[in-house]
């Protein structure tokens, strides 16, 4: 199971989607929006993504973790839309044998979705929005102020 969602994640349906009897552990990580960021408030933000691509990368990623920890399983489900604190961003889950495994291949997992699934947040509080991570080659010298839209 790899998804981007705009309703608001099930954990367990996650989990679900991992489980089997041979596994002896599930790991779990669960992304949570949290009221600041670099120093900043944040009051809401939104998730974009490049939805095929973003799925398609997601499941790229695990297969490439499960092709080096053979027997684990593993699923993710991104959120998108508009997020307020306290929200789920992301679920993932990794099962296997053994715990360590499991830990492994789930840190493994978040880790290379959020370095590689074209999926941008822009962060809202009282100093007004800001794409978090972007870098836009036309304007490198404001990238904070413009986002995958490219507004200027």
């Amino acid at each position: 199971m790899f998804e981007l969602s705009i309703e608001a994640l099930v954990v367990e349906r996650v989990i679900a989607a991992v489980a089997h009897p041979a596994a002896g552990a599930i790991d779990v990580f669960v992304g949570v929006v949290r009221d600041h960021n670099d120093g900043r408030a944040v009051t809401r933000l939104d998730y974009e993504a490049y939805a095929t691509m973003a799925v398609a990368e997601m499941r790229r990623c695990a297969e490439e973790i499960a092709a080096t920890m053979p027997g684990v399983r593993l699923a993710a489900v991104h959120r998108v839309g508009s997020l307020a604190v306290g929200d789920v961003a992301v679920v993932c889950a990794a099962s296997a044998v053994h715990r360590g495994e499991a830990f492994r291949a789930c840190k493994a997992l978040i880790d290379a979705i959020k370095a590689r699934a074209p999926i941008w947040k822009r962060e809202h509080g009282p100093d007004g929005p800001y794409w978090v991570g972007w870098v836009d080659a036309r304007c490198q010298d404001h990238h904070a102020e413009h986002g995958p839209g490219g507004e200027h």
